[in-house]
This record gives structure tokens, C-alpha cells and sequence, in this order.
């Protein structure tokens, strides 16, 4: 077999044991949540009888002052814990003779680099006794607990650490699926255990006098080790397990250790020489909603919402479709569509939010992905996902389709009916200079109100309604004023004999809603332009 047919294929075995490896992790939740797996209990089962999955039994009882990590934890627990101890009746336990994992019965063996503390757990205020590299994950008292709030999302790294060290310990009861190995020649990948999202997110600012990035000091570091390494030289680093999970981690070293595979959220701030499907894996983000445990979340009939997105709105990127949804949507009856934020409670009040919708958004922001997305789906609410570039995790398991709507972006922000383009106008044009673009009713002298503006204006806009056609374009023609008119679908009357173009100023409604193209066009009007449109009206036109 050539070469590159044998690397690839190698490299093809190791993404699919890999993906359903991580693909289990990410069910795992952490101490301060309930039951958060977002495995179908089908695919799980699947999983299991297939012997690629993590085998996880009830907590036991231990000292209540040991403060407990997440790590291991069964399907059904209220907290999460380390598990130790005999299975008991009733919960996930291994076949008979698997407790002890013969690693040579392994599917995945890796290896895992010994980096010193202050690439890993040193970063959490972990500090080994003499020469220790690692806590010792048997005794949860040993064990750094990993940050809350929304770093939470990017956690990969320390799950998989965390998994590749427990598979050395025999009294922590797994699946014979991934083993650490000690001897680099026997393993199938060789991963780094740096906490590149933590490192990021925790200390990416200038520090002291010389206002040195803890950040970037390690990345450097990490590149001068690696390429070193011969290890790394051996296949030029393909055969590399680098977990990347937030955007702007490894910012500084990414396109040195490009050759590596990376463990991602998505693509979206990579370039394809940099990361891509064909050598990286996409995984979950760590959901931060307290998940329902299952058959008490609200059946259909008892979510009031029928659409539900809080969170940022103006975002930069492909997540500038955020801003026109929520003009399109925010005054839709039945729909949620609000700022919101982590801060003040906004979890809480997301959580609940959610919990009583019948369908949620998941919407692109400054990237493709977010733990929106898994926080929908840990509350139990049907995603609605509105991004064009994301790339979903354990896609070769999971069929998204089967319980998520996708639309395209385009046809998101695309009106039901014509007449929503006036809203979509409203918003962009209400505030600008020497515009007038107000609510008005036929009430209330509201006739006379609407003449005497026009008779002032030098431009009349008719924009579609409920219909194509309204009266307005004839009222603005018999104030002898020059119309705009912006609806595609309308037909004009005696077309056969009129010719509106030489009296009236025609604008698609796709151009019309971009920012800025309306009030330009118009603008770039010469007087003498506008006066030949006036004077045609002035001398064909009589009102009746």
C-alpha cells in the first residue's frame, strides 16, 4: 500500500474512534449540574454494545468535606463525583472480566506528553509535591476543580486529560477503548495536553512591569518543545492531538503546528491551510444551563413561546444576521427575541426561557458555533439552526435533522410577506437626517397630517403592504410628488400606455434594506433629475 493511501486511511481510523471517544466525554457533566447528557439513549446503548464507551456507575458514599470533582459520573446522578468502588444493581457496569483494561485490547492508544505542571493543571493552582507532573485522579482531593461561568463551554481539554489519566488507574471502572501508553512507539496518536482555552481565557492579559501574556509565553514554548521534539519530526506532527477548543486559543502558535490534528468548537477563525474537516475534529462545547432530567420538561402544549433567542445581538462576521432577525422577529406575537447576557441571572432566566418554547435559535454569531446549541438541547427545547458555515460535532453518529431545523441564513431574514420590508425600512432609515418615516393611521386627522409632509418631501416612498399595491402611490401623484416605489410584485396600471419610470424612481426591495443603498441612491440624484420626474407629473397628471 503506498504511503499516503496507509496514512490516510491510519488517520481516518483514528478520527472515528476519536470522535465517538469525545463524542462520550462531552455527555459527562460538571459537579454543579444534573443529568446533562445530550446522547440520544439509543446512540448511547449503540455505543456501549459496541464497547467504545466510558462505563460510569452511582456515586458512593464518601466524606462529605472531600469536595468532589466531575469526573466519571453516572447518567441519572444529581451531582457529579468521581465513582469508585464495586458496580452496583441497576447501573452501567462492564461486562464480566472487563474491569482490568489490557492495553493491548485497546482501540486508541496514546500517548501523552509529560509537560510540566504550568501547561496543564498548574494553570488551574495546582502544585505536585517534588517531581510530580499530575494529580493523582483517584483521590478527587487531588484534583483541581475546573472553572465555572461561561469558561465552562471550552473544557475539552481537561475532560480528555482527565480520561487519558484515569485509564492507567485499575480501581476507575471505563470501557477498554482509550488507554495512555508510556512507550511512544505503541500508541496509534500523541497528544499535547496543553489548556490552550483556559490558557487564553484566563490569562491572555499583560501581567507586571514588562506586561508579559502568560498566554503567549506558552505557546511559545510549546512550539520551541514541540518542533524539537523528535518525536514531532518522526511524520512532521500529523500524527498530534492539539485540543484547540476555544477561537482565539493557540492564536499565536496555530500556524506552526498547523501539521497536528486539532480538537475544535468550529472553523470559523481558521483558514483551511491552517484547520479543516479532512485532518480536525469538531467537538461539543460544555453547556452551561442546568439540564431537565428526563419526562419533566414541558410537553408541547405547555410552551406558550413559539420562538426563543436571548443573547447578544450585534455581533461582527456572519453574525450580523443576528441584528436582522431581531428586527424582523422582535415584535412577532408568540416570539422572545431580547438582549441578554451571562451576567445578572442570565442563565437563569434563559433557562427558563427555553424551558417553555417550543423551538429555540441557534444563531451564527462572531463564530459558526456556540454552547447555544447544547444548551437548547440540555433543556429539552427543538433548535432552530441559523448558521451556514457551522460544522456539528459526531456528525457520522449523529443525524442532526432528526431532531433540529436547519435554515439557510438567506431564508431566514427573507419576510413572509411582502409588507415586512416596511419594518425592516423603519429600522434603518427612522433616525436619519431629512427623513420622515413614522406610524400614521387614516384617524385622528391622519390624512391631513400625510399630505402636508408630502407636499414637502421630494421623495414619496410606496412600499409594499399586505399587498403589492396600495393607494398611497396615486395619493402621492396627486400632490404632484415624485414616488419611490419599492415593491417587487406589483402591477401598475395602464402600463401599456404610462410609462412610470419617467415620473417614479423603482428600487428593488433586496437593495432597499441594505444599510445605506436607499438614502445613496436617492441622493445621487441630480436636481435637474428629479425636477424633469416633477415637471412629467405637474403636466400629465390632474388630480380628480
Amino acid at each position: 500500500m503506498p504511503e499516503k493511501t496507509k496514512h490516510l486511511s491510519r488517520l481516518l481510523i483514528y478520527l472515528i474512534t476519536l470522535s465517538l471517544f469525545l463524542l462520550i466525554l462531552s455527555s459527562l457533566s460538571l459537579r454543579q449540574f444534573g443529568n446533562v447528557s445530550l446522547l440520544p439513549g439509543s446512540v448511547f446503548r449503540l455505543i456501549l454494545a459496541n464497547n467504545t464507551s466510558i462505563y460510569v456507575r452511582p456515586n458512593v458514599q464518601r466524606d462529605p468535606k472531600i469536595k468532589t470533582i466531575p469526573f466519571l459520573s453516572p447518567l441519572s446522578s444529581k451531582t457529579q463525583s468521581p465513582n469508585f468502588g464495586p458496580c452496583n444493581q441497576g447501573t452501567i457496569c462492564p461486562p464480566s472480566g472487563a474491569l482490568t483494561c489490557d492495553q493491548n485490547q485497546a482501540v486508541l492508544k496514546v500517548y501523552m506528553y509529560d509537560l510540566p505542571p504550568e501547561f496543564h493543571f498548574g494553570l488551574l493552582g495546582w502544585k505536585g509535591s517534588g517531581n510530580e507532573t499530575w494529580p493523582t485522579v483517584n483521590d478527587p482531593r487531588h484534583i483541581p476543580p475546573y472553572p465555572g461561568g461561561l469558561t465552562l463551554q471550552h473544557s475539552m481539554e481537561y475532560w480528555l486529560t482527565l480520561d487519558l489519566l484515569a485509564s492507567n488507574v485499575p480501581s476507575i471502572i471505563k470501557a477498554c477503548s482509550t488507554v495512555r501508553v508510556e512507550n511512544s512507539s505503541e500508541a496509534d496518536i500523541l497528544f499535547v495536553p496543553f489548556f490552550s482555552s483556559l490558557s487564553y481565557n484566563r490569562y491572555s492579559k499583560p501581567l507586571g512591569k514588562e506586561k508579559l501574556e502568560l498566554n503567549k509565553i506558552l505557546q511559545e514554548k510549546l512550539v520551541q518543545y514541540l518542533l524539537g521534539h523528535d518525536l514531532w519530526k518522526q511524520h512532521g506532527g500529523k500524527d498530534h492531538l492539539i485540543v484547540a477548543h476555544h477561537p482565539n486559543s493557540m492564536l499565536q502558535s496555530r500556524k506552526e503546528l498547523a501539521s497536528a490534528m486539532f480538537v475544535l468548537a468550529d472553523f470559523g477563525r481558521y483558514p483551511a491551510s491552517v484547520a479543516n474537516i479532512e485532518k480536525d475534529i469538531i467537538a461539543p462545547y460544555k453547556h452551561v444551563v442546568r439540564s431537565i432530567p428526563n419526562g419533566q420538561s414541558a410537553q408541547f402544549d405547555q410552551r406558550s413561546i413559539l420562538a426563543y433567542f436571548k443573547g447578544a445581538i450585534y455581533r461582527k462576521d456572519g453574525g450580523t444576521i443576528r441584528q436582522e432577525l431581531y428586527y424582523l422577529l422582535k415584535d412577532e406575537k408568540d416570539v422572545h427575541f431580547t438582549f441578554g447576557s451571562y451576567s445578572k441571572n442570565g442563565v437563569n432566566k434563559a433557562n427558563a426561557g427555553m424551558a417553555t418554547s417550543k423551538f429555540c435559535l441557534h444563531i451564527a454569531g462572531d463564530t459558526p458555533s456556540s454552547n447555544r446549541l447544547f444548551d437548547i438541547v440540555a433543556i429539552h427545547c427543538v433548535p432552530v439552526i441559523i448558521s451556514d458555515e457551522i460544522e456539528l460535532p459526531f456528525e457520522d453518529v449523529l443525524d442532526y435533522s432528526d431532531f433540529c431545523v436547519f435554515v439557510h441564513a438567506s431564508d431566514a431574514i427573507k419576510p413572509d410577506e411582502g409588507g415586512a420590508i416596511r419594518q425592516e425600512l423603519y429600522h434603518l432609515l427612522k433616525d436619519e437626517e431629512n427623513v420622515h418615516f413614522t406610524f400614521g393611521s387614516y384617524g385622528k386627522g391622519g390624512i391631513n397630517k400625510v399630505n402636508a409632509g408630502m407636499t414637502i418631501s421630494k421623495f414619496c416612498l410606496h412600499i409594499a403592504g399586505d399587498t403589492p399595491g396600495s393607494n398611497r402611490l396615486f395619493d402621492v401623484i396627486a400632490t404632484l410628488w415624485v414616488s419611490v416605489i419599492i415593491s417587487e410584485d406589483i402591477e401598475l396600471t395602464f402600463e401599456d400606455v404610462v410609462d412610470y419610470s419617467e415620473f417614479c424612481a423603482f428600487v428593488h426591495a433586496s437593495d432597499a434594506v441594505k444599510p445605506g443603498y436607499l438614502l445613496n441612491r436617492l441622493g445621487g440624484l441630480e436636481g435637474y433629475e428629479w425636477t424633469k420626474m416633477w415637471v412629467k407629473i405637474t403636466r400629465n397628471w390632474r388630480p380628480l
